[in-house]
C-alpha cells in the first residue's frame, strides 16, 4: 500500500493490523475505490492522533464517511465505539447515509454520531444526578432563555430597561462558550454588566436553572466539562467505550468544544488516541461567534506523535481560481501552510472591475447574469456573495427591475426582515392612515404599554362604525373607554402620526424617514439593544433610508416597494441567482461567484480591525479566501469608488485584498456600456507603499487607476454621475442620456402599467400611451418588445 502514497506521506504510520493491511493489498475494497494517495492515507491512518488538513473542494466529507466505513469494514470497532461529531444535525445525517451507502447496509447502531450539543444531551441525561439535575431536564430556547434572565434581574432589583436581558443572555453565552462557571468569570468581564453584578447573576441564573430542572444550550457541553473534570470514573468509562473519535471542521471549535474533547481524548497511560480532526485552518471565519483557530494551530502541541495529512487536490475550482484564492490566503500569518492544486484545466481568470457607486455594480452584475443567462447559463449555479447584508438591497431591487429570479440565503429577503416591515409600517401608517395592517403591526412597537386588550378595543370601535382604526383611536382617547396610562400613551401616539403627515408636506422624504424612525423610539430600540443583531438591523434601516433618495416622495417610494413585496412572491421558478453572505455560503459551491463590495471598511471590515487587530484582517482575509473558492468556473471580485456607509456618502478604496490578487491569474476588466466610465476607479490606500508591486495589469481602466493614485484623485462627493428620473414619485431608472433602441409607434409591456405604445422618444426616456393606465413617462430599461 505505501507505493500508492506521495512521497511525502511515506513516513507516516501505517494504517490498521498487518492482517489488515494484507488483505487490503490484495483486494482493495470497493469503498477505497477512487481514492487519491492523500485520501487513501487519510482513510487507513487509524492508529494515534490524525489531522486531516483539508482545503476547499479536496473531498473532505468524502474523507471522513469513508474513515468510519473503513473502521467498521476492518472490525477495528463496533459501531457504538465511535465518537463522530459534526455541527450540524444536516451533516450528521448525511454522514450516516453515506456510510451506510459505502458499507452496504443501514447504519442504525451509531448512537455517538451527532452535533456537539446532540451528543452533550445524551452524556447528561446518563449521569444527570451528578450535576445536580434530574434525567428528563428541559433544554430551554433562546426565548425561555431571556424571559428567565428578567426574572433574576428583577430579583436582584436591577433596571431592566438600563440593563436588558438579552446584553445578559449574550454575556453568558460567551463565558459558557469559553467554558467559564460563574466563579470563573474574570472580574474585569464582570463588571461589563450592571456594574459588576454579572459574575452575580450568571450565578443565580444558574441556581434557578437547577430548580426548574433545566439546562440552555451552552450547559449543554459546559456540564459536560464539570461532569468528567468532577467524576474520574465517569469520564474513564467513555474513554474505555469511545476506540475511535473524528470530529469535523475542527477549525470551527470553541473553547468549550475543545475542553470537551480534550478531556474525552485522553487516553490510559501508555496508549494511544485514536483521534482524528478534520479540518482547514483557512477557512476559519467565525472567531465573532467563539470559534478559535488556534484549536487547530496547535494540534500537533495538544496530541504528541500526530500524523498531519494535507488534501490539496481540489476537485471544484479552475487553476486560475486556486492561483488567486492561494496568493492571497498565503499572506497569512497563522496557518499551517498547504497548497491547493488541480488536474483541471485554468480556465477564465478571476476578474476584477470597479464601478462608481454601489447602484452602477448592482445595475452591471445584474446585466452581466443577464447575458450568462442567454448563453445558457443556469441562475441556480450563480450567486452573489456579500460582507455585509445590507448590500443585498440593492441586488434585490435590481433584479425585480429585470424580472430576475433570486433567492437569499440564510434570511429573508431585504424588504421582509422584521426590522424593515416595522420602519415601512410606520411610513405607510403616516401617509395612509387607513392601514390598519401597518397601523397594528407598529402600535406597541416598541413597547408602549398598547397590549392585546387596547388593541381588541380599538378593533371592535373600528368595525362597529366602519372606520380605520386610527380613526377609531383618534376618537377613543378623547373618551372613557380606555384606561387613563394607555389612552394617553395612544393620544401622544396619534399626536405623533398627525405631526408627522404635517412634516410630509415640507421635510424631504428622507428626512421625514430618520424623523418618524427617531421620534417614534425605533431607532433607539435597536441602539440599545445588546444582542448581536442589533448592529446589522441597525445597518439595515440606513440603507433603507438611503434606498430612498432615488425617489421623488414617500408615496412614490411606498409605491415602488409594494411591487417589490409583490414581484417577491411570485417567485415560481425554481432557477433562481443565489444571494447570501460570505459567512453563509462556506461549504457551498457554485459555477459562478460574484464577489461585490471588496473596499476598505467593508472588506475586510472595520469593525474587525479595530476589535481584533491582526487576527481580524486574517480572519477577514480567510472570509475572501473562502468566497473566492466557492467558484467552480468564474470568481468575479468587484469595487464601487462610492458607497452609502452609515448613511453618508463616502469615497472607498479598493480593498488591500484586491492589491493581493496575483496579476498572473487575474484579468481587471472595464463593464461593458456606460458602467465605469469617466474614472470609476478610487485611489487606493496603498499608493505610497508601492501599490500594485509587481503588478502586471494592463487593461486601460486599471492603468487610468494608476493615472489616478498619481495625480491624488480621490472622491470626496455622492456620486452625481446620473439623476434619477423619478415620475409621479416612482423611480423608474437613472438615465443614462443614452439614445433608445425603441422607435416611436414600437408596442412594449411594463411590468406595472403593461402594455402600451410609445408616442415620444427623449434618449432614454420614453412617453407610452398604456392600455390601461394611460400615458406615462418611464425609462426604456423598465419596457420590453410585447
Amino acid at each position: 500500500m505505501s507505493d500508492e502514497r506521495s512521497p511525502s506521506l511515506a513516513h507516516q504510520p501505517a494504517a490498521g493490523g498487518i492482517a489488515a493491511r494484507a488483505m487490503a493489498a490484495a483486494r482493495p475494497a470497493a469503498y477505497l475505490q477512487g481514492l487519491n494517495p492523500e485520501q487513501r492515507a487519510a482513510v487507513e491512518t487509524l492508529d494515534g492522533p490524525v489531522l486531516v488538513l483539508a482545503g476547499a473542494g479536496t473531498g473532505k466529507t468524502r474523507v471522513l464517511t469513508t474513515r468510519i466505513a473503513h473502521i467498521l469494514a476492518t472490525g477495528r470497532a463496533a459501531p457504538y465505539q465511535i465518537l463522530a461529531v459534526t455541527f450540524t444535525n444536516k451533516a450528521a445525517r448525511e454522514m450516516r447515509e453515506r456510510i451506510g451507502v459505502l458499507i452496504g447496509q443501514s447504519v442504525e447502531g451509531m448512537p455517538w454520531l451527532g452535533t456537539f450539543h446532540a451528543i452533550g444531551v445524551k452524556i447528561l441525561r446518563r449521569h444527570a444526578e451528578l450535576v445536580d439535575l434530574k434525567s428528563n431536564f428541559t433544554i430551554l430556547d433562546t426565548d425561555d432563555q431571556v424571559r428567565l434572565m428578567k426574572q433574576v434581574i428583577a430579583a436582584a432589583d436591577i433596571d431592566e430597561k438600563r440593563w436588558p436581558a438579552r446584553q445578559l443572555a449574550n454575556a453568558i453565552d460567551s463565558w459558557k462558550n469559553r467554558g467559564l462557571t460563574p466563579a470563573q468569570v474574570p472580574a474585569g468581564e464582570a463588571m461589563s454588566f450592571a456594574n459588576g453584578k454579572g459574575g452575580e447573576l450568571y450565578a443565580a441564573y444558574q441556581a434557578r436553572l437547577k430548580t426548574l430542572n433545566a439546562a440552555d444550550f451552552g450547559d449543554l457541553l459546559l456540564e459536560c466539562i464539570r461532569l468528567f473534570r468532577e467524576n474520574p470514573g465517569v469520564l474513564a468509562e467513555y474513554h474505555r467505550r469511545f476506540r475511535f473519535m473524528l470530529v469535523d471542521e475542527y477549525q470551527d471549535t470553541n473553547v468549550a468544544q475543545y475542553l470537551w474533547l480534550r478531556l474525552l481524548s485522553q487516553a490510559p497511560a501508555g496508549e494511544k488516541v485514536n483521534l482524528c480532526c478534520v479540518g482547514d485552518d483557512d477557512q476559519s471565519i467565525y472567531g465573532w461567534r467563539g470559534a478559535e483557530v488556534d484549536n487547530i494551530l496547535r494540534f500537533e502541541k495538544d496530541f504528541q506523535g500526530s500524523t498531519i495529512i494535507r488534501l490539496e487536490r481540489n476537485y471544484r475550482s479552475t487553476g486560475h481560481i486556486l492561483g488567486a484564492a492561494g496568493h492571497l490566503i498565503a499572506r497569512n500569518e497563522g496557518r499551517l501552510g498547504k497548497t491547493l492544486f488541480t488536474d483541471d484545466v485554468e480556465g477564465e481568470r478571476v476578474t476584477v472591475a470597479g464601478a462608481w457607486d454601489s447602484g452602477e455594480e448592482a445595475r452591471a452584475i445584474g446585466d452581466e447574469i443577464e447575458n450568462l443567462q442567454r448563453k445558457g447559463h443556469a441562475l441556480n449555479d450563480i450567486a452573489i456573495l456579500v460582507r455585509a447584508s445590507f448590500q443585498m438591497r440593492e441586488f434585490e431591487d435590481r433584479f425585480v427591475t429585470l424580472g430576475l429570479p433570486y433567492r437569499v440565503i440564510g434570511g429573508p429577503r431585504f424588504y421582509e426582515r422584521a426590522e424593515i416591515r416595522d420602519a415601512l409600517a410606520y411610513f405607510r401608517a403616516t401617509m395612509q392612515p387607513a392601514d390598519d395592517l401597518a397601523f397594528e403591526r407598529i402600535v406597541n412597537v416598541p413597547k408602549r404599554g398598547l397590549g392585546d386588550a387596547t388593541v381588541q378595543i380599538l378593533h371592535d370601535y373600528a368595525r362597529h362604525n366602519s372606520v380605520p382604526m386610527m380613526q377609531a383611536a383618534r376618537v377613543l382617547v378623547e373618551t372613557e373607554e380606555l384606561k387613563p396610562k394607555p389612552r394617553q400613551t395612544l393620544r401622544d401616539l396619534m399626536t405623533a402620526f398627525g405631526r408627522w403627515a404635517a412634516q410630509s408636506e415640507v421635510l424631504g422624504h428622507q428626512e421625514l424617514a430618520e424623523l418618524i424612525l427617531e421620534e417614534s423610539g425605533y431607532t433607539d430600540m435597536w441602539q440599545k439593544d445588546r444582542t448581536a443583531e442589533a448592529a446589522g438591523r441597525l445597518e439595515n434601516l440606513k440603507e433603507l433610508v438611503r434606498s430612498m433618495e432615488s425617489f421623488e416622495n414617500m408615496a412614490g417610494f411606498l409605491e415602488h416597494i409594494s411591487l417589490v413585496m409583490d414581484a417577491s412572491e411570485e417567485g415560481a421558478s425554481e432557477d433562481k441567482v443565489s444571494i447570501l453572505t460570505l459567512h453563509g455560503a462556506k461549504g457551498l459551491e457554485y459555477d459562478t461567484v460574484f464577489l461585490p463590495g471588496w473596499e476598505e471598511g467593508l472588506f475586510p471590515h472595520q469593525r474587525s480591525l479595530d476589535e481584533n487587530g491582526r487576527a481580524g484582517l486574517e480572519e477577514e482575509r480567510r472570509l475572501a479566501y473562502v468566497g473566492l473558492t466557492r467558484a467552480r468556473r468564474r470568481a468575479k471580485v468587484w469595487f464601487a469608488s462610492n458607497r452609502r456607509i452609515h448613511g453618508l456618502w463616502q469615497a472607498t478604496m479598493p480593498s488591500r485584498f484586491v492589491d493581493e490578487l496575483p496579476a498572473a491569474h487575474v484579468d481587471v476588466v472595464e463593464p461593458s456600456g456606460s458602467y465605469s466610465s469617466g474614472g470609476a476607479f478610487a485611489m487606493s490606500r496603498f499608493d505610497k507603499a508601492q501599490p500594485f508591486s509587481g503588478s502586471t495589469y494592463s487593461t486601460p481602466g486599471w492603468q487610468r487607476a494608476r493615472e489616478n493614485m498619481a495625480s491624488g484623485f480621490k472622491a470626496t462627493q455622492p456620486p452625481p454621475r446620473r439623476e434619477p428620473l423619478t415620475i409621479e414619485g416612482e423611480l423608474v431608472a437613472r438615465s443614462t442620456g443614452t439614445a433608445s433602441v425603441h422607435k416611436v409607434g414600437d408596442r412594449v409591456f411594463h411590468v406595472k402599467f403593461g402594455y402600451g405604445d410609445i408616442a415620444e422618444i427623449d434618449g432614454n426616456k420614453l412617453t407610452v400611451d398604456f392600455d390601461k393606465a394611460g400615458r406615462k413617462r418611464v425609462v426604456d430599461s423598465f419596457v420590453a418588445a410585447a
